[in-house]
């Protein structure tokens, strides 16, 4: 199709040039000169992605101001109509949604009274807030610009001083948040994460059973390092799948996809969310789950080793279990890949012996983590450990300040997050957030649910609620401390109640084709029909529900958690 196109224009620019040939012969002794200087060379599609092709013998023909009339031509078909210009893009914000949005707001401001134990100032705020977040899921303007309007509508209605609004910009989990992006790129660039998937390829990949344990393994061993599912997803892991599943007949969009493609994208897809809920920095949110619930008083100390001894057991038994039960209710109809270990033993023999900068990488990552388990011990929180990591990558070579300014998710994220998060701070300071959770405990009593009955309960509730977000990250910021106060209300211990909420928002992640970044990638590699996205979301969902419940019951109840 490429040369096609490139055979098509050469084509129609020796045309074009031969047409002028009898009023400007000099242009083709031009173009003859040109050619005889000029070999022809290959062009792929590569390098006309890495520069655009500059094609200037297509360049338009000056006009003269001396014209030699053409004869006329009492037979030649008029000339076609000039077809009309293509409307203009709409610029700013959807109209519909931005008006909903605003409405959520204006009504909660104006037509509901303010309630018995909360200020007009923090009603006014929670009715900003609640225009925000709608915001976020109807999506009137990007998630960065929707946050921005609102965090400049707190300031001009004196809701809240500028230093108060601002004041979560200096957190410093936003800031650990952003330099995880930049660890992410780091990965990304070296090659690492993919030099250490395809190695678990190579020794697992014989089946396609034992192709998914190795992918679903290679990137729980990633995680700790690269806090982004996103970025694992669409830098490491969707390459490393499409490449085994063509080479194995299944080409997405197509009946062949059901072959290799379909199981390990599904498979991938739901242990991801195990994988990110195995260890604090596997994935953003997690940093942003525990700054929350400190700032309600659930205080978890070290929370790096903390945070892994609660997961570890459900989230390995789960791990372990769905690439198998997936093969059994979303079979391949390829069983088996003899095939991908030498795939994976030449892709290994092309990358060449571990680089100097993906050793840097490696030794750089232990440090971190290292950091990140011993951090109180030593007194180096764990944003500081972050940035000594940052600043060897930096200072060697690996990542360069481009790279850093270029990771645009990362800015836009330090933008919103900390929007979201200096409100959510502010509601609780204001009594907002007490207030609710006292209505809900209320609810609650009045139903004489006990604390694990009501623990239940919220859980589902909370995870349920995300079929209408579009973004993990955005449902913790906007609902975890409300339904964290909620747990706290019904009695629900609070360092258990803030775990399972925060384990429960990386399971969510793999509901739908856009709840989450990891979806909206897995989804787009076009290997697996929408309704079998729904449909193995919610069995998958019900399953680690049941894993997590059982298993963290008595795991939970070992660790002196309840």
């Amino acid at each position: 199709m490429e040369s096609f196109a490139l055979h098509s224009l050469s084509t129609t620019a020796t045309s074009t040039l031969l047409s002028h040939h009898h009023h400007h012969p000099s242009r083709l002794s031009l173009l003859r000169r040109t050619s005889s200087r000029s070999p022809p060379s290959t062009i792929s599609l590569r390098s006309l992605s890495v520069q655009p092709l500059s094609f200037s013998l297509l360049k338009p023909i000056p006009r003269f101001s001396t014209r030699i009339a053409a004869a006329p031509q009492d037979n030649a078909p008029p000339p076609p109509p000039p077809s009309p210009s293509p409307s203009p893009s709409p610029q700013g914000a959807k109209l519909i949604p931005l008006i909903l949005s605003i409405s959520v707001g204006l009504i909660l401001r104006f037509a509901v009274p303010v309630p018995e134990g909360v200020t007009p100032q923090g009603w006014q705020l929670l009715s900003i807030f609640l225009s925000t977040i709608a915001g976020l899921v109807l999506s009137p303007l990007p998630v960065g610009a929707w946050a921005f309007i609102g965090l400049t509508a707190s300031i001009v209605t004196k809701t809240l001083s500028f230093s108060a609004a601002f004041s979560a910009f200096t957190s410093e989990v936003i800031w650990l948040i952003v330099i995880s992006f930049f660890f992410a790129r780091g990965f990304v660039k070296t090659g690492l994460g993919d030099r250490i998937a395809t190695y678990f390829v190579k020794w697992l990949g014989k089946s396609t059973l034992g192709l998914s344990y190795g992918l679903t393994l290679s990137e729980a061993l990633i995680a700790p390092a690269m806090p982004s599912t996103t970025a694992r997803a669409g830098g490491i892991f969707l390459p490393i799948i499409k490449s085994l599943s063509l080479s194995a007949g299944s080409k997405p969009g197509d009946s062949s996809s059901r072959k290799l493609g379909s199981y390990l994208i599904q498979s991938q897809f739901q242990c991801a969310g195990n994988s990110s809920a195995l260890f604090l920095t596997a994935a953003a949110q997690n940093l942003l789950c525990l700054k929350l619930a400190e700032e309600l008083g659930v205080v978890i100390s070290n929370p790096w080793v903390s945070w892994f001894k609660a997961a570890s057991l459900p989230a390995i038994i789960s791990l372990l279990c769905t690439p198998f039960i997936l093969y059994k209710l979303y079979p391949p109809e390829t069983k088996d890949t003899p095939d991908a270990p030498g795939i994976a033993a030449t892709k290994l023999k092309q990358m060449g012996p571990v680089t100097k900068n993906e050793w840097i990488m490696v030794g750089t990552m232990l440090l971190a983590v290292t950091l990140w388990i011993c951090g109180e011990t030593l007194g180096i929180p764990s944003v500081v450990a972050a940035m000594i990591g940052l600043s060897i990558l930096l200072l060697l070579g690996v990542l360069n300040w481009d790279d850093c300014l270029s990771e645009k998710s990362a800015w836009d994220t330090l933008a919103w997050f900390a929007v979201l998060v200096g409100m959510a701070g502010q509601l609780t300071n204001l009594g907002v957030v007490t207030w609710m959770s006292d209505c809900v405990a209320k609810v609650l009593q009045s139903l004489s649910l006990g604390w694990p009955a009501a623990f239940g309960l919220l859980q589902a509730a909370y995870f349920f609620i995300h079929y209408l977000f579009a973004s993990q990250t955005g449902h913790v910021g906007a609902l975890f401390s409300a339904f964290l106060a909620m747990h706290i209300a019904a009695g629900v211990p609070g360092i258990l109640a803030a775990l399972a909420l925060a384990y429960n928002t990386n399971l969510f992640g793999a509901l739908t084709h856009y709840s989450s970044g990891q979806a909206a990638v897995y989804y787009g590699a076009g290997y697996v029909d929408l309704p079998d996205v729904f449909k193995i979301g919610f069995v998958m969902a019900t399953i680690n529900a049941i894993i997590w419940g059982v298993v963290g019951t008595f795991w939970w109840k070992f660790l002196g958690l309840y």
